[in-house]
């Protein structure tokens, strides 16, 4: 592979000392679980669920604890990922559906996305999982910049195993319709690790975006994933038990990506991100910690996610950083790794330094932005918004309903509604969340 000449990444030595290195331009790995809940995973301390190969990235990284999603659902998340920008500016303010009428977002054609961006700096680029960014031309995978897409076109499958939505087969191998046997969470797992194998034939490096489809609802874990956790957990409730089961299930998969990683020397040069697309859902008992509701919602619970970051021998094992950080984050952060030097008009803020020097900045001046569009009787077609400047949060969780402001200094899980005290942040704060709804306003979504 090619040097690229990184910052010179200082790197940080066991002795306490620094020295400059340059490095290779490293695989990229992104990991994106579907709703799962902030506190779904074991490192941090969750006694129903074990998902040990989710905490090596943790261990053998960075813990982002304070990491969001820009919006409480899947589209709007996967588009800031993608492009860098708010949902609404990267033109989908809400689901992606099939059916027209009930579909809210068209993912821009006047930006490069991500894989784009990524092949333009030498990398091979695969998504292997689920797209949900489009379901007909231009915006197929491989029309975007994936070379190769092995995975779901569509939103959620009605059915693991059939792989089905609304009886339509959205399973492609590229733009071909495939029809594949077994669960879908195992073959995305062999996929990836099919693909990571193919690339020791290939000079150049890889981004692989692998995206899986669990947990989200219908929650459908294999019988051995379920007996496993009844056996174990003898107190659990049956909902949580199946969901349990299912992460742990998607976990094993994460595991045998790292595996063929390692078991092909690749895995000491391949940056490794893991993240979910929205917080946990709440009828399926999935567990957001102390915060506030959950997906579909623009409280707390609905955007945080469980983050971890690794690169082995590159970033400092055990590290924790606190630092207010967006998936609108990851576009900048993992170009600027790759070695761009191209100046974009982005939302997101690469925290290379973050992965590198933890420091947990404030960013009290940042604004972080989040939307929701959607249909339905409770919507319309309206969106629901929430801004953080600060300690401070404004949002509005129903189209019809009141502000709500919140200090989540003191009040982290968003119990005191401050509105009819704080007048003066309740004003700064809804001028500019005005400003970011006008900026919106310039982008078709339709």
């Amino acid at each position: 592979m090619k040097y690229f000449n990184l910052l010179l990444i200082k790197l940080i030595f066991s002795t306490g000392c620094f020295a400059q290195a340059e490095i290779k331009k490293p695989n990229i790995l992104l990991i994106v679980s579907d709703d799962q809940g902030l506190y779904d995973v074991s490192y941090y301390g969750t006694k129903d669920i074990k998902t040990p190969n989710i905490d090596f990235i943790g261990k053998m990284g960075i813990r982002l604890d304070n990491f969001y999603t820009n919006s409480p659902v899947c589209s709007p998340t996967r588009a800031s990922i993608m492009t860098g920008l708010y949902p609404d500016r990267a033109g989908v303010p809400g689901v992606i559906r099939t059916n027209p009428s009930n579909s809210w977002g068209h993912l821009r054609t006047d930006v490069r996305i991500l894989p784009v961006e990524l092949k333009n700096l030498g990398y091979s680029t695969a998504l292997i999982g689920k797209w949900h960014l489009g379901i007909v031309p231009p915006n197929l995978p491989n029309s975007r910049g994936f070379d190769y897409f092995h995975g779901w076109l569509g939103d959620m499958m009605d059915d693991y195993w059939s792989h089905l939505r609304h009886n339509i087969n959205y399973m492609r191998l590229n733009e071909k319709t495939i029809k594949a046997e077994g669960h879908a969470t195992d073959l995305f797992t062999k996929w990836s690790v099919s693909y990571i194998k193919s690339q020791l034939k290939s000079d150049k490096p890889f981004f692989l975006y692998l995206a899986y489809n669990a947990p989200h609802f219908p929650v459908q874990p294999p019988k051995i994933f379920l007996d496993r956790v009844l056996g174990r957990e003898k107190k659990i409730d049956s909902t949580r038990a199946k969901l349990v089961a299912f992460i742990e299930h998607m976990d094993k998969g994460i595991g045998d990506v790292i595996n063929a990683l390692e078991e092909t020397n690749q895995l000491d040069n391949t940056l490794i991100i893991f993240t979910s697309d929205n917080g946990g859902h709440n009828p399926s008992l999935a567990n957001n910690g102390p915060y506030r509701d959950g997906k579909q919602s623009v409280y707390e619970g609905g955007l945080r996610v469980p983050t971890v970051i690794s690169w082995k021998n590159r970033i400092k094992k055990n590290q924790i950083t606190k630092r207010n950080l967006m998936s609108v984050d990851l576009f900048p952060t993992i170009l600027e790794i790759a070695g761009s030097k191209k100046k974009y008009n982005l939302d997101g803020l690469s925290f290379t330094d973050e992965l590198f020097f933890p420091n947990n900045l404030s960013d009290k001046e940042r604004l972080m932005y989040f939307v929701r569009r959607e249909g339905g009787d409770k919507y319309g077609g309206k969106t629901i918004n929430a801004l953080r400047k600060g300690k401070w949060k404004l949002l509005q969780n129903d189209p019809q309903g009141k502000y709500e402001l919140y200090n989540l200094e003191s009040d982290p899980f968003e119990e005191n509604n401050l509105i009819d005290y704080e007048t003066n942040i309740y004003n700064q704060l809804n001028r500019l969340l005005m400003k970011q709804i006008q900026a919106s306003g310039k982008i078709r979504w339709q």
